[in-house]
């Protein structure tokens, strides 16, 4: 019987290199003969990825912090439902760039919604589903923001609804994160992002260290 996969997320404000990480991350699996399975959000499957489009591109005050949460909390559904959960079955690791914390902190924290209404809304639409390991990658605002301009790719599709965000939203994001992680203390780990690509990727890498050894030992 095929033992379930390890279900990742890295989380984080704007440029704070998640995006990087999640792709060094899944060669080094690969690397080690761990399959595994790159994903992101809003987006991970067909359906939830034309929400997307409602999501990250347009003008700032296109929606409520309300109907994003809702908007949000939709498309994970349909991604959790159609990509994460047959492939935390089929035993592949799933490394997923953000996931519900991230509606906790930009709805919930930087949308002033706070967290309690959106933790009961995840639980509604996801069940007892909880990552196993989460790295929030923490940055200054100012810095991650910097980064973030320099994403052409992005910025060219339009896809820069979050980081034009005005006045303290981002500090405010960055506070619900910390707030996270340490309220999450057996699941998540802070990873200071503002070092190299390459300290940042062993930081993760030590972490994951012992669930790797574990894999091991139960292939074997």
């Amino acid at each position: 019987m095929t033992s379930r996969g390890l279900f990742i997320t890295l989380e984080g404000g704007e440029g704070a290199g998640k995006s990087t990480q999640s792709k060094r991350l899944v060669a080094a699996l690969k690397e080690h003969g761990i399959p595994c399975v790159a994903t992101r959000e809003p987006g991970g499957s067909p359906g939830a990825e034309e929400i997307r489009e409602l999501l990250v591109k347009g003008s700032t005050d296109r929606w409520s912090a309300t109907t994003e949460a809702l908007l949000m909390t939709a498309a994970r559904n349909d991604h959790v439902e159609r990509t994460i959960l047959p492939a935390l079955q089929r035993g592949e690791w799933v490394i997923c760039d953000r996931f519900y914390d991230s509606t906790i902190a930009y709805q919930g924290g930087g949308g002033g919604l706070g967290a309690a209404k959106i933790i009961e809304l995840q639980r509604w639409a996801l069940g007892d589903l909880v990552p196993d390991v989460t790295f929030v990658f923490d940055l200054p605002p100012e810095k991650g923001l910097a980064r973030a301009e320099g994403r052409e790719e992005e910025t060219a599709a339009g896809e820069d609804r979050f980081e034009r965000v005005s006045g303290d939203f981002h500090s405010r994001l960055r506070q619900a994160y910390l707030d996270i992680a340490k309220e999450n203390i057996d699941r998540c780990r802070i990873i200071q992002a503002d070092q190299s690509v390459e300290k940042t990727g062993a930081a993760i890498w030590a972490h994951l260290s012992p669930f790797i050894e574990k894999r091991a030992l139960s292939d074997g």
